[in-house]
Order: structure tokens, then C-alpha cells, then sequence
């Protein structure tokens, strides 16, 4: 496996980084740097667990120290799912798959940037937005090559090891983008389909003010779709949602907040202007 387009260290922070935070009894949100993972219990009362996402370049240490402290020594997980394969979700994949011998799984539109047979579009640092839109030609666009390890996802919108869920296309922010819900308690790992706080605007991520908004501005490459995915996201009607991105957030917050920028997502989250924005093709 080759991960070295993502060996380079992003120095980005907020001060939420390193924290732990139990969101339901059996889904822990972690945040490494600015991007959230979660490890998700695969039953209640056993320590078998899943792992989504895989946060910043050169994380994997990190993720598993986080492991250990939830779960116990030599614990590793039955299976990673990944969301989607921008830098900041896969950045540990290649110290965590040095040690665990564990299936990836993943949408099959995303297994070019996963399998080393296509970069990502070039972050667009041109669009509207704040200061780390305007910083985000350092962040990483290439493909990694995760061939033998990568499988993609089950065609019935279930989820390995985790019976209780299904998974849920929801492009836009990339082309395989998917969002993970559970009925019985209507969970939802929203990935960046959208998120909780906006990503492009340096003050807003190293404060973590929240706020939920679309997919952050300088990599989503359709906005249509993005669109799309917000209002079938909204249609769920969650009571619990996480991000890609931001603080967890609950209840009539969540459902007023999704409903609105479901709505209004032309006014909300797409950009006056940037490339991507106006058709433009990396």
C-alpha cells in the first residue's frame, strides 16, 4: 500500500484536537487536528467496534493510542469505512494498516482516488470563502493506492459489521461520498455532505463555532449534487447528527438548522463564485 502524498504533516489545529467525546453510548466522536472520526461499537455489550474515517496525514498513531483508550490493549477494529477518500478522512491509513490487518471499505465511485488510478480535483483555492480556502493549494489531491486492502461497498446500502446501519450516497463534496444512519435511534454520519462549522474561515475552525452549513467550499466539485444530498439527508429527519467537521449536534437544533439549509442551499452554502462553482473543470 502507498499513502506518500499523505506523509506531509498539515499544520491546521482547533481546540477541539484530541478530544474524546461519547455521543451515544456506542458512537465516539474523536477529533484529530479539524477532522472528525468515529468508532462505532459493532454490539453494545462487546468490545468490537468499527472505525470511520481516518483522519489527517500522519495520524495513525494518534488513532490508535484513541483506540486503546476506549477499548483496551491490542484492540483493533473489524473494519474501517471510509465516507469518502479526501486527504483529512484517509490521512492515518497507512500507519493504522501497518498494524491492522483489516478490511476499507468504500463507495465504488471512489475507488480511482483509492486504488492509485486518479487524482482528485485540485482544492480551489479561488472560491469564496475565508482564509484556510485561500491556504488549501497546500492540502494533498493525489490519489493513494490502498489495492488489496480497499473493497467496496455492499450494494444493499448495508454496512459491514455494523448490521444496525445503512449507508447512503450522497455526492457532491466527491463523487462517492457517502453518509452512514441508523433508524432505530435516527443516527447520522453525515461525513462533509455537510457540516458544523465552516470549514473555509480560519476564526470558525480554530474556535469551532457551530453552525450547520454545506460541504466545505474549497474541494466540493458539484454543487448540485451537494444540493441534492442536503435535502435527502434533511428528509431523514435525524435526531442525532455528526460531521466531518464540527461540533455533534441534536434534536430541534439539528432538525431546524438541516431543514433550513436544505431549503435555502443555494443562499447557504454555495458560493458566489469559484471554479467549481462556475462549471469549471480541474
Amino acid at each position: 500500500m502507498t499513502d506518500e502524498p499523505l506523509k506531509r504533516f498539515i499544520p491546521v489545529t482547533s481546540i477541539s484536537s484530541g478530544t474524546i467525546e461519547s455521543v451515544l453510548p456506542d458512537v465516539f466522536s474523536y477529533t484529530n487536528q479539524v477532522v472528525n472520526l468515529f468508532f462505532i461499537k459493532a454490539e453494545a455489550s462487546a468490545p468490537d467496534w468499527v472505525l470511520v474515517d481516518a483522519g489527517m496525514p500522519r495520524s495513525g498513531d494518534e488513532i490508535k493510542k484513541t483506540a486503546r483508550e476506549l477499548f483496551g490493549e491490542e484492540t483493533m477494529p473489524r473494519a474501517i469505512i471510509l465516507t469518502h477518500g479526501h486527504f483529512d478522512h484517509v490521512g492515518g491509513l497507512g500507519e493504522l494498516l501497518d498494524e491492522w490487518d483489516v478490511p476499507v471499505y468504500a463507495h465504488s465511485l471512489e475507488l480511482p482516488f483509492l486504488t492509485g488510478a486518479q487524482d482528485y480535483p485540485k482544492p480551489d483555492t479561488t472560491v469564496e470563502g475565508g482564509m484556510v480556502a485561500k491556504m488549501s493549494g497546500m492540502f494533498p489531491n493525489q490519489a493513494i493506492d490502498l489495492t488489496g486492502k480497499v473493497q467496496v461497498l455492499p450494494e444493499d446500502g448495508s454496512v459491514p459489521e455494523l448490521p444496525e446501519w445503512r449507508w447512503i450516497h450522497t455526492p457532491g463534496h466527491a463523487p462517492g461520498h457517502i453518509s452512514l444512519f441508523r433508524e432505530s435511534d435516527r443516527t447520522l454520519i453525515a461525513g462533509d455532505a455537510f457540516v458544523t462549522v465552516r470549514q473555509d474561515e480560519l476564526y470558525k475552525v480554530l474556535t469551532q463555532k457551530k453552525e450547520i452549513t454545506g460541504p466545505p467550499r474549497y474541494l466540493t466539485t458539484d454543487w448540485e449534487a451537494a444540493k441534492q444530498s442536503v435535502k435527502i439527508l434533511a428528509e431523514l429527519n435525524p435526531e442525532t447528527a455528526v460531521t466531518g467537521h464540527g461540533m455533534p449536534v441534536f434534536g430541534e437544533e439539528l432538525k431546524t438548522g438541516l431543514k433550513e439549509l436544505a431549503d435555502k442551499f443555494d443562499q447557504l452554502a454555495v458560493p458566489s463564485y469559484g471554479k467549481y462553482v462556475d462549471g469549471e473543470k480541474d
